[in-house]
């Protein structure tokens, strides 16, 4: 659950810094206060786009900082992810820039905005206040009923098993409509296959061929070179290996008179041994060196082969092996298109593989489609919608689609007539707002996540229906944490803790605050929800009446 929330530069509020405990808490305030705002603040901190604009007026940047109970999923999603997870709280923080760039934090380590929403998940739930209308969307429809039955990741597989056989059913249609193109173009592959396989380089083949052209090339004057070198170092008429033999004889013996000339003696003898394996490495380079004008001739040709390739190719030398096996994966490819039987089974099989997955999708929403109806109908008689009927229809899809071989479709009946319709022809505005309470209060039983927040999903809402909104929030309230900013006394005075949110004006700027209400203060606030601006003893006594109900 969350534990405690610290909000700083962030829209309208300054600095808060908030400590939430379990069950119901309501969070009320005057119309334009920011009540919402702590919503949206929590909804950065668990990972939601942020934006420049959310930063106070004159301030550099807005930081959140949302600490929750850590429960064993999410430790060991933590550990997955290679977070810290050695204490007994998770540590979500978020900083928005004034200039836009903005970094999110898991227990004091860098993560991603993805990585916030991944673990969001197994935390909380939260139902914005314009949650009806999104009812009216087929998309979220279908969401919800497969939320609510565990069938997301199932529908997930049928939706790639539906792409994968629509994918090959149109290599399919492709490979019968242009086999004599694919044939033509295979012919033409195969031949440059077998140019290239005739004539592609081997690894480091180029380099060897350039090293190995400048020596031929260039033999004459490399035999020439060493000969001259050898002729002044060792046979020559004053070859310096005699002379210096001579020298360094004569400078040992003079170090045996005068231990200073030792070292240079060591190294004239040093040297002498350095020349004398100089002159070997000479002759033995000299005696293989010769002049090969058939093997050069030969080198040339294959350099000139491999860079006239290269250019028919339009690539360097040393990247033909990648052109012949980009065409060999080409040739395999058309080869496997001009097979016709060999996709057409591919693609009865994908089709197979996808009527199997929707098949079991299917059974497995008929079932949840009923218990859906079943619960959500319970909740909206409990919600003053007299004998309301919930129902989720499923009219078949012909041949399927990506989302199933059905539609999913919300449907009401009861409250015009007993014909059950589409919700966006049957319930008014206030109708819709408490279908989607329903909704979201049933979902919310089968969620996982241990905090559930409401903002504002009573609008629309009043009287005696606020009643049963009221306890149906504090009943949940019993199993999870449940948040709810809400404007309906009714609501706020169910709650185990309540929050009052205030907009303060200093220097010209507004500034929200936050305030924990108990005994005074609290009857004070239910009776300014009661009665507005001007209260009476009378709404002070209804308030008071209000939070001593059971």
């Amino acid at each position: 659950m969350l534990l405690r929330l610290t909000v700083r530069d962030f829209v309208v509020v300054d600095r808060l810094e908030l400590e939430f405990a379990s069950g119901f808490t309501a969070l009320t305030g005057e119309t334009g206060a920011g009540k919402s705002i702590l919503v949206d603040a929590l909804a950065l901190a668990l990972g939601e786009r942020a934006d420049p604009g959310l930063v106070r007026s004159g301030r550099e940047r807005a930081e959140i900082a949302a600490v929750f109970a850590l429960t064993p999923s999410v430790e060991a999603w933590l550990r997955e992810q290679d977070f810290p997870a050695d204490d007994e709280e998770l540590l979500l923080r978020r900083v928005v820039e004034a200039g836009g760039r903005s970094r999110a934090y898991i227990n004091g380590s860098p993560a991603s905005a993805q990585q916030l929403k991944g673990v969001c998940e197994m935390l909380v739930d939260i139902h914005g206040q314009h949650a009806h209308q999104s009812l009216l969307r087929v998309e979220a429809q279908r969401e919800l009923l497969d939320a609510h039955g565990n069938l997301s990741a199932l529908a997930r597989e049928v939706g790639i098993a539906w792409k994968n056989w629509r994918e090959l059913a149109e290599r399919l249609e492709v490979a019968r409509s242009g086999m004599k193109a694919g044939r033509e173009e295979r012919d033409m592959l195969a031949w440059q296959i077998e140019e290239l396989e005739k004539a592609v380089p081997h690894p480091g083949e180029w380099s060897e061929l350039e090293a190995e052209q400048r020596r031929l090339a260039h033999a004459a004057n490399l035999i020439e070179g060493a000969q001259y070198a050898l002729s002044v170092l060792s046979e020559g008429e004053n070859a310096c290996d005699s002379m210096l033999a001579a020298v360094a004889g004569r400078v040992a013996a003079m170090a045996e008179l005068d231990a200073e000339l030792v070292e240079s003696s060591d190294i004239l003898q040093s040297v002498d041994a350095e020349i004398s394996e100089i002159v070997s490495r000479l002759r033995r380079y000299a005696g293989r060196t010769e002049l090969d004008p058939a093997r050069l001739a030969e080198v040339e040709a294959r350099q000139e082969n491999l860079l006239a390739l290269a250019r028919k190719h339009r690539a360097e030398v040393e990247r033909l092996p990648e052109v012949l096996a980009g065409f060999k994966e080409r040739f395999a490819s058309l080869s496997e298109a001009a097979d016709i039987e060999v996709l057409l089974a591919k693609a009865e099989h994908a089709g197979e593989c996808y009527r199997e997955l929707a098949g079991r999708l299917s059974e497995k929403r008929q079932e949840t489609a009923l218990q859906l109806a079943e619960a959500v109908s319970m909740q909206m008689r409990q919600l003053a919608l007299g004998s309301g009927r919930f129902e989720v229809a499923l009219p078949v899809r012909e041949g399927g689609s990506v989302n199933g071989n059905e539609q999913v479709e919300f449907r009401v009946a009861g409250l015009a007539d007993d014909e059950a319709r589409a919700l966006a022809r049957v319930a008014s505005g206030g109708e819709l707002s408490r279908i989607s309470l329903a909704l979201q209060v049933v979902a919310s039983r089968n969620a996982a996540v241990p905090t559930l927040i409401f903002d504002e999903v009573d609008v629309g809402i009043g009287g005696g229906v606020a009643e049963i909104v009221g306890r149906l929030l504090a009943k949940l309230g019993e199993e999870r944490q449940v948040l709810c900013v809400t404007h309906l006394p009714q609501v706020a005075a169910r709650a185990g803790t309540h929050w009052q949110v205030s907009k303060s004006v200093h220097d010209g700027k507004v500034t929200s605050n936050m305030a924990l209400l108990d005994g005074a203060a609290r009857i004070e606030e239910i009776a300014r929800m009661l009665g507005g601006v001007e209260m009476t003893s009378t709404t002070r006594q209804h308030a008071k009446e209000m939070l001593s109900m059971e």
